[in-house]
């Protein structure tokens, strides 16, 4: 059976969250639950630090601005553990070219972080902070949720990222045109008030 279903479905999750991804792929290679996991993902020095990072990750997602700064950060790398990820997979499998899977890996973690970034943009508009929290902890768990389907259930599981993915694309047009129409009003109203206050009299 081809690998490149779950090589999908991991690449959209590192696109969210790499070190989830990583983490737990090790975590149900180790434990027995499955054995389409490499034995270079249940290494347990790449677990520990899978761990600590997506601790951090944890933290960090959840802080307006921060989040951001972090999602700059890791453009490269969830592209690039999305890549590896699916490399290993197909490695391990014998199924597909590991050169083909590191490519629909790193695409498709890619396009998801592009997704994620871009919307943490638009909510750190929001005045308040409890819109950050929701969203990240609601990505966590659709991480967790979609990696452990995927391994019992491969391609149920791509077409179920292969959807949230679609969706998010569309949401993440939809708020940037939306912001950029906010902004370009903003800036009119600064630019009309301008003449105004320059036209005004001294006062006394």
């Amino acid at each position: 059976m081809s690998v490149l279903p779950l090589v999908f479905t991991s690449g959209w999750a590192s696109g969210v969250n790499a070190y989830a991804v990583v983490l737990l792929l090790g975590v149900f290679g180790a434990t027995g639950l499955s054995e389409d996991v490499p034995g270079t993902l249940q290494r347990p020095e790449v677990l520990i630090v899978a761990g600590v990072l997506f601790l951090c990750e944890a933290v960090a997602d959840k802080i307006p601005y921060v989040d951001s700064v972090w999602d700059s950060v890791h453009t490269v790398v969830r592209p690039v553990a999305g890549a590896w990820v699916g490399a290993l997979l197909a490695g391990h499998s014998g199924s597909v070219n590991d050169v083909v899977a590191g490519l629909v890996g790193g695409s498709t973690a890619l396009a998801s972080h592009t997704v994620k970034a871009g919307t943490r943009m638009a909510v750190n508009a929001s005045p308040e902070p409890f819109s950050n929290i929701v969203l990240s902890l609601a990505e966590d768990l659709g991480v967790g949720a979609i990696v452990a389907f995927a391994m019992f259930h491969p391609l149920a599981a791509a077409i179920v990222a292969a959807v949230l993915l679609a969706a998010g694309l569309t949401v993440l047009v939809f708020l940037v045109s939306r912001i950029r129409r906010f902004r370009r009003r903003r800036a009119e109203r600064r630019a009309q008030r301008r003449p105004a206050a320059q036209e005004a009299p001294p006062p006394g």
